[in-house]
């Protein structure tokens, strides 16, 4: 970040793209950006940047000078300038000695080349990013030097991993604790502490070879004193240097550029290469914010030396189709170029409904202005749900999001600011919950024969997921790894690492001014007055939650130096009396009945902590948790509680930044993987729109760090099969069985609305239930049509467990009209 603070950056190009990159960086926050352009505003314009206004066109203002402000106010600490100078072949290029980094879009081949020469033999080299979209073709070239040295080239966090053994020899084996898969490559150094007997090692790295999933090879250790208890290691971060060599495009793209040279313009459709032709003077905006993104990252990766360079070029074709294309004098003549004309009516008319307006959901929305998704005219919409309030921390990447609009709701802001893009939208906000959200949503996707597009970032990396009815398996086809939860003898007694006196702090948080401040007043809630409780409890009844409510009314504060002797205490009961009570209970060379220590890795012996007014951990002043606000001491509490404790059992104390990462959960983003994540799924849709067959999906995972793509084909499943029954009044349970065994071929054995067995013959009394009417049996309210059920048949083996089917979709009339009471 610091890098970034002090770097300049100059960025010609206020196209579609170009627009992308200058809205990123400044989120990211470098120093100064110059946003260069010679070309004034064009209606064409107003479908592929989104900072453009329709005065911008009417007044033929320039490109750069038109979305300078509204670039600016993203990040008031950038400074942002622009530029309208001639850039051609004849230009001095002096002034760009000024600049860290240099990056064109909608540049000739020519300029690039004397630009990008300039740039690599410069002393320091200036960072080089050539990046273009014509219409379904991309492309993004790197130059940053003959040595450019990155510090981490993964960014991966560094993992502390528990030693189960060491042995002597040469070379000496390390094996992890608890099989766990250590991940290292050969080649890679680690890094050991708090080795117990081998302690020389403690402080050193050593190379490894790995030699399986849980072992590896460090070396000779023959030498070395045996190998006792406890220890850990970590991966020791390799600085790597990378070597550039000038410009290089492939073929369809010189034969773009030549084109150019020669014609002094784009082709015409039916020139060059087909696939690039026919598009070439077209704009997609979802791939230019997909190209954004990664060109984006680049950037700052070529400021800061942090994460693996692009080497050297990519370029990508994009499977969109084209069947008839005119032009409409409108914003949506370049989408027309790469979609044609009934494609963007299709995109016109469409009912689009988004769960969440946060980084993603901005994005998408953007995208969604750009491609006229859900215009008025068209009788299309999108709605929009989300029950959060804008935050501070959001305005890095929620681009949509000024400081204004702190603690304003998200969806409503967003719906704003996007008919601020596209005026002819038409956008519907809801601050409701969806919870939870992805598998409640997939499962009503699946009910009602809708496709879900799902996506999510984790800093640099990102994925999407796109599920079509009757071609790709579901959200709920399959399921992610639990989140690993920290035991709770850890937290109480045997804390091992940084992450486990965090959370226990911030459980002690919760617990004194969240949990029991809740039972306090609920109880009070439930009882009209302290004598109608002091009455009942003399009599010897129980009332729940009276122990705590007493307790906390006995010890509570009057005034503030009562506040302090209850701190006080707290201290003693927490960091000295809880550790000497350990210590009693297992003595420092109690051992186990294998004869090992008890006191060994991953289990730390705590040492007590007198009470010292010098020692700046004590000065906390908590009220209610709130992660954002450095005025409000909560995350003083947390961090100083966490920082003792860490102390206490000698671990390594964690800085306020990562405390307030792991407190907070705060999931790391960045506004280059939204935007690029946004550009991917936005693409699918509208493949979706389009009625692309299965071949024509894809479902990827990427890493802007590394960087690395995978773009994979979806998976086809059958549940998207839905079963219709229709039945009437009187429609008995036996009826709708006897229904389904006419109508599919199979007898249910089990009939399940949502958490409710309708039935389950094992279950006492369920036979008697085949003579009731369905609506005796489900208590539809009156204006519901259907309910969707889940049904069970017999296995073709004994002994097997009932197989599912499909959902079941039941109504209660023969016309699919709501029932009357």
């Amino acid at each position: 970040m610091q890098q970034m603070a002090q770097s300049s950056v100059f960025l010609s190009g206020m196209g579609g793209l170009g627009v992308e990159i200058a809205k990123n960086i400044v989120l990211a926050g470098v120093k100064v950006l110059t946003l260069h352009d010679t070309k004034q505003c064009e209606t064409w314009d107003l479908g592929s940047n989104f900072f453009l206004r329709q005065d911008d066109v009417l007044t033929q203002r320039n490109r750069a000078v038109a979305v300078h402000p509204r670039v600016a106010e993203l990040n008031p600490y950038v400074h942002v300038d622009t530029s309208s100078s001639s850039l051609d072949l004849s230009t001095d290029l002096c002034f760009l000695k000024r600049y860290q980094c240099v990056i064109l879009t909608e540049a000739r081949l020519s300029l690039q080349k004397k630009i990008n020469d300039f740039c690599h033999f410069h002393q320091p080299p200036i960072r080089f990013i050539g990046c273009d979209a014509y219409g379904i073709c991309v492309r993004v070239f790197c130059d940053f030097g003959d040595q450019f040295e990155v510090s981490d080239p993964t960014g991966e966090e560094a993992k502390e991993m528990f030693i189960q053994n060491i042995t002597q020899g040469n070379p000496g084996v390390v094996t992890c604790m608890d099989s766990r898969t250590h991940g290292l490559q050969t080649g890679q150094s680690v890094l050991f502490r708090e080795v117990n007997g081998m302690d020389t090692l403690n402080g050193t790295a050593r190379q490894v070879t790995v030699l399986s999933p849980y072992s590896f090879a460090v070396g000779d250790t023959s030498c070395l004193r045996p190998y006792a208890h406890g220890g850990f290691f970590l991966l020791v971060k390799t600085p790597r240097t990378y070597s550039f060599a000038p410009l290089q495009i492939h073929a369809a793209m010189l034969a773009l550029d030549a084109f150019q040279e020669q014609h002094n313009r784009l082709p015409n459709i039916g020139e060059l290469v087909r696939c690039l032709s026919r598009t070439a003077q077209g704009s997609l905006p979802p791939l230019a914010a997909a190209v954004g993104g990664i060109a984006s990252q680049e950037v700052l990766k070529a400021l800061t030396g942090k994460f693996a360079p692009l080497q050297q070029w990519v370029g990508q074709p994009t499977e969109v189709r084209r069947s008839d294309w005119l032009f409409g004098g409108d914003r949506y003549d370049g989408l027309r170029a790469c979609i044609g004309e009934t494609m963007c009516l299709e995109l016109h008319k469409l009912r689009v409904f988004m769960v969440g307006c946060g980084a993603i959901g901005c994005e998408m929305l953007k995208n969604f202005a750009l491609l006229g998704v859900g215009l008025a005219k068209s009788s299309g919409e999108v709605c929009v749900t989300d029950p959060d309030l804008i935050e501070k921390s959001n305005l890095n990447r929620q681009f949509l999001f000024r400081s204004q609009h702190i603690q304003k709701p998200k969806s409503t802001t967003a719906a704003v600011a996007t008919l601020e893009i596209n005026p002819e939208m038409q956008v519907d906000a809801h601050l409701n919950k969806v919870c939870p959200a992805r598998r409640y949503v997939d499962s009503r996707s699946v009910s009602n024969q809708k496709a879900l597009l799902d996506s999510g970032t984790m800093g640099t990396k990102g994925h999407t997921e796109i599920i079509v009815p009757n071609l790709t398996e579901s959200y709920n086809s399959h399921r992610d790894p639990p989140e690993e939860e920290i035991p709770f003898c850890t937290l109480k007694s045997f804390p091992a690492v940084i992450e486990h006196t965090i959370q226990w702090a911030r459980d002690k948080f919760e617990s004194a001014f969240a949990h029991k401040p809740t039972i306090y007043n609920m109880f009070w809630q439930t009882h009209s007055s302290a004598e109608a409780v002091l009455q009942r409890m003399q009599q010897r009844e129980t009332l729940e939650g009276a122990f705590q409510v007493v307790k906390l009314l006995s010890r509570r504060p009057s005034q503030w130096e009562h506040c302090i002797i209850l701190a006080r205490l707290k201290f003693d009961k927490y960091f000295k009396r809880k550790a000497l009570q350990l210590l009693h209970s297992f003595p420092l060379d109690t051992r186990l009945k294998d004869g090992s220590l008890f006191w060994q890795s991953p289990k730390r012996p705590p040492s007590p902590i007198e009470f010292d007014l010098k020692d700046t951990l004590l000065r906390m002043s908590p009220r209610l948790f709130e992660k954002d606000d450095d005025l409000n001491g909560h995350m003083d509490f947390v961090a100083s509680a966490s920082s003792l404790r860490a102390r206490m059992y000698s671990i390594e104390v964690a800085d306020r930044l990562k405390t307030k990462r792991i407190a907070g959960k705060i999931i790391p983003a960045i506004a280059t993987a939204t935007a690029a994540v946004a550009g991917l799924v936005s693409l699918e849709l509208v493949k979706v729109v389009g009625g692309y067959g299965f071949e024509s999906f894809n479902n990827c995972f990427f890493n802007l760090a590394i960087p690395v793509m995978v773009l994979t084909e979806t998976s086809s499943f059958s549940i998207w099969d839905r079963w219709t029954v229709w039945g009437h009044q009187h429609f008995s349970l036996s009826d709708f069985i006897s229904a389904v065994l006419v109508h599919y071929g199979i007898e249910p054995t089990m009939v399940v609305h949502g958490v409710k067995m309708l039935y389950v013959p094992v279950m006492p009394g369920h036979n008697k239930r085949l003579k009731l009417t369905m609506q005796k049996l489900i208590k539809p309210s009156v204006d519901r049509r259907y309910v969707d059920l889940t049904v069970s048949f017999a296995p073709e083996s004994d002994g097997d467990e009932d197989l599912p089917g499909p959902p079941v979709r039941y109504y209660f009339s023969p016309d699919g009209e709501a029932h009357t009471a």
